[in-house]
């Protein structure tokens, strides 16, 4: 019996011939680059922490330079509190794993309270003494911001640290990436002299330089450094409770 190309019926099950194979297809591709993508996501988050303390990372060697630098892995709640901890090599599968909390789709959660969000803390050693790695997520001009901040084992003094963004302005926000922005943030304090909490302000125009609280902001991309210093604020607020159960900050000034 000859096939009438040319009907409808035709027509219709071509299509939805076409419809499944396509889909079988996409649906293999996804399935085989999954693993690939997970490991790239997992470098990259690597090399991002590492920048926070000055380590000079790639693809290559993220791993080996991650478990040669950070000790340990917390999980805090929002009073301070250490609920799972982890050493070695990253699980991708474990959830109680650390590394593994997706800060940013947490924050964006509209269900999640502060209280009911997972806050990791990174524990490096670099020439003998402890570093605190804190992520950080916030919200700029156009879309999400984030970055590490990296801080001396008296819990004040910044160590370093890295922004990232995922639509701000080139030439403007879009700056919070680049080194000239993040490297004054270096030796900056984010405690007064009587152990109050105060961050690093993000100031408009540029920053007394003998202010141990403030950087200068960027020229043009206000309501990005805005949303820097927001995020900054709010994020040591959450960690306030462990790092004053953890050091005397007000005998380290």
């Amino acid at each position: 019996m000859a096939v009438d190309k040319n009907s409808n019926a035709f027509t219709f099950i071509f299509a939805i011939l076409m419809v499944i194979v396509v889909g079988a297809v996409l649906s293999f591709a996804a399935m085989s680059l999954k693993p690939l993508q997970v490991q790239n996501n997992v470098e990259k988050k690597m090399i991002n922490i590492l920048t926070s303390i000055g380590v000079d990372a790639d693809r290559d060697n993220a791993k080996e330079l991650f478990y040669a630098n950070i000790n340990k892995r917390y999980i805090l709640n929002s009073t301070g509190e250490i609920i799972s901890t982890r050493e070695g090599e990253v699980e991708s599968t474990d959830v109680e794993d650390p590394f593994n909390v997706d800060v940013k789709k947490e924050y964006r959660d509209p269900t999640l309270s502060a209280e009911d969000r997972n806050y990791p803390l990174y524990v490096a050693s670099v020439d003998g003494e402890e570093v605190a790695i804190i992520p950080l997520v916030g919200k700029g001009l156009w879309g999400p911001i984030w970055g590490y901040v990296a801080l001396e084992s008296d819990f004040n003094t910044i160590y370093g640290a890295n922004f990232d963004h995922k639509t701000e302005t080139p030439g403007l926000g879009a700056e919070i990436k680049e080194s000239w922005f993040s490297d004054p943030f270096i030796g900056k304090k984010i405690y007064d002299d009587s152990g109050n909490l105060v961050s690093v302000n993000v100031v408009k125009g540029s920053a007394e330089p003998e202010n141990p609280h403030a950087v200068d902001g960027i020229t043009g991309g206000t309501i990005t450094s805005n949303g820097v210093d927001e995020m900054l604020e709010r994020t040591f607020g959450v960690y306030n409770s462990y790092f004053k159960n953890n050091s005397q900050i007000s005998q380290k000034q």
